[in-house]
Parts: structure tokens; C-alpha cells; sequence
């Protein structure tokens, strides 16, 4: 005996396709979707192919009309760059998705699959998957085209600093290439006293000499020329020249201010040591430690030279040295440095230790120098000072030796850097030894100054093991918390295998 525990569930009934006769549940058109489809196909006057165009130098692609824009393999910018391509056809149905069919990456051939809906017979919906298919064809854009052209340029930035030493453009260099400005160039010309930057407008060339004038300081002209004149349209075909010339001081220089610019910085003595340069020039008087700073403007109304040249560093060797306590400021007198201890020392030349004569001094340097350490410094005293504001100071005022930095071994120092730093691509003229000691010089300056190092990309050398940062007897060096990791991607011309691929 069967027992019902409740009404029977109702059934959907099914009925038969007017067309093939097959039995399917009820929709508006009353045929299966095989017949659907053999009647109607959503897709028609939607294109199954295309063309994108590709520079291959640049890795750009093109998106009508002029525009280059970069895209990687299966990238959100690549889907729609070819949904751009069929936007009109696709207005008549609604697209549902889009993705991309893996292709190899030298294949030149890009599948697209989409899926789209369109309402058809009696307000039926039909839903329906098809591949777009895209031939990329290699096209030259005009930026490349006027790079390989060479010759061709519209505008240049000429920097130039007429000093002997190139520690600022080294400085240079590296904000360069951290800032990414670089890359509009369609040259880098490196000469004897400076570089030269060429560019296809002369509205990239503006933006570098903005950025120099905000970075180091400097003075700046420009000048044009006229290449070609339409008379018909008046167009006017010009090339342009900025002229930036950077104040000639650089890092561990000995200038002599003229007494009416120590006054305005705050009573300062006139002979002081430059300890970076900046945006503006850091100056410091080792006798006091009073710090000041001179902008481009305002060496540029009250110019001064360096006293000496870097080759003309002598090495001392410290008998005596005293800390200090800061001395009573004067009237007027401006803010003294916190990170440097002012000493007063006897020396001795290293080329003189057969004599019993010693030198005194005041220096900045009492927070790292022990009696025994070699320093390097100028001799005042011994030389001829060809200056038009030190050859009016008092004799008295002018100290016998001017202490600049402490000594370490330059070849010990080179062993033990696990870092490095990139350079900029540029034509050079030929490289002697005294660029490459040039260049020490500035990787060293980098070691001991963190004022300047924060302004630097460093990157770690992975040929050189890693030692312990705690070394107190060493010379100064840069930490592992300060170093990027330089990566190392290779790509395939049209974005990589490993790109990532689009969800």
C-alpha cells in the first residue's frame, strides 16, 4: 500500500523545435539553439581579424592616429587597445567578456575571445563565444625614426661647469636617471667640460633645463635658429639652444667669499670649505663651524673661485688634536653644523716627516680624526694665493692649513664596495685615468655623506660577498638597507614571456 505525503511536484513540459522537431524546453523563438544559430548569427558585420602596428625599438604600439602607448602581452591597455579596433561593430550586440588565447610570443598573432548577446527572434536572447584574430606588423614610430635618423634633433641643452673636476655632473648623472629623465632623449653627447642633452621638441628640452635649475645652481640662456620658412602657411621651422652653465665649485673646494657676501651670511670668515652642493652651495667655516648656503642667484650677484685645484691636496699626518668647545658667537652670527666637531690640531706633511716642522690648525673634522690619522688638506701657507679677495685679507686671518677630509686606502675601499651605481648611455669623447680616479672620488663622497646619498639610487653588486656592516676601524660605508635590488627582466619585443596574463 503506497501512502502520498503531499501534492506531486509540477514538471516542466517540453515542446518540440518548429524546425528540426527535437523536443526543448519553451523559449520566445520555439526552435533550439542549433537552428537559432543556423538562422541567425549575432556575430555577422563583427570583423574575425585585424591588424596592430608595432615599433619594435620602443616596444610601442599604435593606437590610432598617432598615438604610441606601451602595452605588455595580455595587459588590461593591450585588450583594450584591440577592442578599439571593432568598438563600432560591437555596438549592435552586448559584450559579455573578453579575454585572451594564449599565442607564442614571436607568433606576431594575438587572439582575442569574446563573448556577446543579442536579443533575436520574438525577445529571444542568444549567447554566442567567437575569436577576434590580430596580425602585429612591425612599424617604425617617429620618435625612433628620428633617433636613428641621428642628425635629427630640434633642440639642445648644453651643461656646462668650468671646473676640473666632474664630481657634479657624476651627482648629475645619478638624479638623472633616478627621475627617469633621460628616456625623451634622443641623444647624450659627453665632452670635455660638460654634456649635451639633444631632443626631437623643444618642450622636453625646457623641462630639462627646469629640472636643472631646480636640482643644482646654475644659470641658463637660450638661443634659435632658423632652419626653414613656409611663406605659404607660415610656419616657421626653428632648432633651439639652452645654454646652462653650473657655478664652477664643487665638494671639498676652498673658496674665499668677498667680504660683503661673509657679511650677509651672517659674519662668516671668508675662507671656507665647500662640503656639498646641492640645490645650493653648502659652505662651512672650519675655524667656527658656522654652516651657510648660497644659492645660484646669489653667487651669481657675488662670485667666487676656488682657491685650489683637487690635485693639489697634500697629505697630513695628525700629531695633536684638542676638541674644542664652540667658540662665543659673534654679532650677528649664523647657525653652526651639528654633525661636525670643531679640534684644533698640529699636523705634519707626509713628505716632510724627515723635518721637525708642524702646522696648526682649526678644523670641522674633530668628530673623526684621532692623533696618527692620515688627513688630506691645502697649504695655505706655502703657496701663492691668486685671488682678488685673498690677496686683500689680512695675513693673519688666513689659516696655514685648510683640513678636508680624512685618508683611508683608496684600493682597500674598492675590494670591499658591494654596490654600484647605473650610467647614463652617451657618446663620449675617450676616458683617461683621471676620470676613473675622478669617479672614485665622487663613490667615495657618496660613502661618507648621507646628505647627498639620499638623492642616489645604489644598487647591490652581487659579485662581491656581503660583509659585516659593524666595521668601527674602517672607513665609512654604505649599509644594506640603503641598496636596491637591480633586477634583471628579459623581454620579448612585444612585452615578454612573462607577462602577466589578463583575468
Amino acid at each position: 500500500m503506497e501512502y502520498m505525503t503531499g501534492p506531486a511536484a509540477p514538471t516542466q513540459g517540453n515542446i518540440l523545435c518548429c524546425q528540426c522537431g527535437v523536443p526543448i524546453p519553451p523559449n520566445p523563438a520555439n526552435m533550439c539553439v542549433g537552428c537559432l544559430r543556423a538562422q541567425v548569427d549575432i556575430t555577422e558585420g563583427i570583423p574575425k581579424q585585424g591588424t596592430l602596428h608595432f615599433c619594435r625599438q620602443c616596444e610601442r604600439y599604435l593606437q590610432p592616429p598617432g598615438t604610441w602607448i606601451q602595452c605588455t602581452l595580455e595587459s588590461r591597455e593591450l585588450l583594450a587597445l584591440c577592442l578599439k579596433k571593432i568598438k563600432a561593430s560591437l555596438s549592435k550586440v552586448r559584450l559579455i567578456d573578453a579575454g585572451f588565447i594564449w599565442t607564442e610570443p614571436h607568433s606576431k598573432r594575438l587572439k582575442l575571445k569574446l563573448t556577446v548577446q543579442k536579443e533575436v527572434i520574438n525577445g529571444a536572447v542568444l549567447q554566442q563565444v567567437f575569436v577576434v584574430e590580430y596580425i602585429v606588423q612591425s612599424q617604425m614610430c617617429e620618435d625612433c625614426h628620428r633617433i636613428e635618423a641621428k642628425d635629427f634633433w630640434k633642440a639642445v641643452v648644453q651643461v656646462r661647469q668650468k671646473t676640473l673636476h666632474k664630481k657634479t655632473f657624476y651627482y648629475l648623472e645619478q638624479l638623472i636617471l633616478k627621475h627617469r629623465l633621460h628616456q625623451n632623449t634622443l641623444r647624450i653627447k659627453e665632452i670635455h667640460d660638460g654634456l649635451d642633452f639633444y631632443y626631437s621638441s623643444k618642450q622636453q628640452a625646457q623641462k630639462m633645463v627646469d629640472f636643472l635649475q631646480c636640482t643644482v645652481p646654475s644659470r641658463s640662456k637660450s638661443s634659435q635658429r632658423l632652419i626653414s620658412h613656409d611663406i605659404h602657411s607660415n610656419v616657421y621651422n626653428y632648432k633651439s639652444t639652452f645654454s646652462v652653465e653650473i657655478v664652477p665649485i664643487c665638494k671639498d673646494n676652498v673658496v674665499c667669499l668677498s667680504p660683503k657676501l661673509a657679511q650677509s651670511l651672517g659674519n662668516m670668515s671668508q675662507i671656507c670649505v665647500c662640503v656639498r652642493v646641492t640645490s645650493t652651495i653648502h659652505l662651512i667655516d672650519p675655524c667656527t663651524l658656522q654652516i651657510a648656503e648660497v644659492d645660484g642667484n646669489t653667487y651669481w650677484r657675488h662670485p667666487f673661485n676656488s682657491l685650489f685645484h683637487p690635485k693639489q691636496l697634500e697629505e697630513f699626518i695628525i700629531m695633536d688634536i684638542n676638541r674644542v668647545q664652540e667658540k662665543r658667537k659673534g654679532a650677528g652670527a649664523g647657525a653652526r653644523s651639528n654633525k661636525h666637531t670643531l679640534a684644533e690640531a698640529w699636523v705634519r706633511k707626509t713628505s716632510e716627516l724627515d723635518t721637525d716642522r708642524q702646522y696648526f690648525c682649526c678644523t670641522h673634522l674633530g668628530h673623526i680624526l684621532n692623533p696618527g690619522d692620515l688627513v688630506l688638506g691645502f697649504d695655505l701657507v706655502n703657496c701663492n694665493l691668486n685671488d682678488e679677495f685673498a690677496n686683500k685679507m689680512n695675513p693673519h686671518n688666513i689659516p696655514d692649513v685648510v683640513l678636508i677630509k680624512k685618508s683611508y686606502d683608496r684600493s682597500k675601499r674598492q675590494r670591499r664596495r658591494n654596490w654600484k651605481l647605473k650610467e647614463l648611455e652617451r657618446d663620449k669623447e675617450g676616458t683617461d685615468t683621471d676620470d676613473e680616479r675622478q669617479y672614485q672620488d665622487f663613490l667615495e663622497d657618496l660613502e661618507e655623506d648621507e646628505a647627498i646619498r639620499k638623492n642616489v639610487n645604489i644598487y647591490r653588486n652581487a659579485d662581491i660577498p656581503v660583509e659585516s656592516d659593524t666595521d668601527d676601524d674602517g672607513p665609512p660605508r654604505i649599509s644594506l638597507a640603503e641598496m636596491l635590488e637591480d633586477l634583471h627582466i628579459s623581454q620579448d619585443a612585444t612585452g615578454g614571456e612573462g607577462a602577466n596574463m589578463m583575468t
